[in-house]
């Protein structure tokens, strides 16, 4: 298919995945929001999207990560998932930009790939807590989708997540203390959080799946804190 040639009416789950790809983004999650009750769609086919290990290079040499001007991934996901939206002829959503947001971790949780971790933290079977939802895709027909695997990685894990953080800011009991994270990063041991990734995100085994390069990781705990 060329470049920017829009697919028939009838498009399927592979052409969908493969053109995700192409774009250096994953399949996340597919489901029909008839069967699977998604907050904000009546039917159709729901696709989510977001980074895998081919993300950051392709990102790297974009216009959005080159102008250096704010909120690169966010201008990067808007011009791409746009862009696949009308070659695909479905409707572009994405996790920012709100008020109001668009259901996000609704559609995860019911996409059967996403889960709830002790800590409180979404997880997905594949990339583990490194989850980074740069948009999706809703076609109006309802085509065939890979049955997702409904079980969650915690199960039968021991739970490394709820013990990794240096200061219990992620944990089974409060879930997530922002303050104390914030306040941890702007100490010299917290440096390596700042760098490396957030301790308890990378203690879940399934992490390691996401293929994530240290550079990605400290641009997002930049953004996150960016003091």
């Amino acid at each position: 298919m060329e470049p920017g040639a829009p697919l028939s009416a009838q498009v399927t789950y592979a052409q969908v995945e493969a053109a995700v790809q192409d774009v250096g983004l994953i399949v996340m999650g597919a489901q029909h929001p008839r069967v699977s009750g998604a907050k904000q769609l009546n039917g159709g086919t729901l696709i989510l999207l977001g980074t895998g290990s081919e993300f950051w290079g392709t990102f790297e040499t974009s216009p959005e990560w080159l102008d250096k001007q704010p909120h690169p991934i966010d201008r990067w996901s808007t011009r791409i998932v746009q862009g696949l939206a009308q070659d695909l002829t479905g409707t572009a959503y994405f996790p920012f930009g709100g008020p109001p947001y668009t259901p996000f971790i609704d559609w995860a949780l019911k996409s059967g790939r996403t889960f709830s971790s002790p800590v409180g933290a979404l997880i997905h079977d594949t990339v583990g807590m490194l989850i980074s939802f740069r948009g999706a895709l809703h076609f109006e027909q309802e085509f065939d989708i890979p049955a997702p695997t409904d079980l969650s990685p915690c199960i039968d894990c021991p739970a490394p997540c709820t013990t990794a953080c240096p200061v219990g800011a992620l944990n089974a009991q409060s879930f997530y203390d922002v303050d104390s994270c914030h306040a941890y990063l702007n100490t010299a041991d917290g440096k390596s959080c700042l760098t490396q990734g957030c301790a308890t995100r990378l203690a879940c085994p399934v992490s390691v799946g996401a293929g994530r390069s240290q550079a990605q990781t400290a641009h997002h705990m930049k953004a996150f804190h960016p003091s």
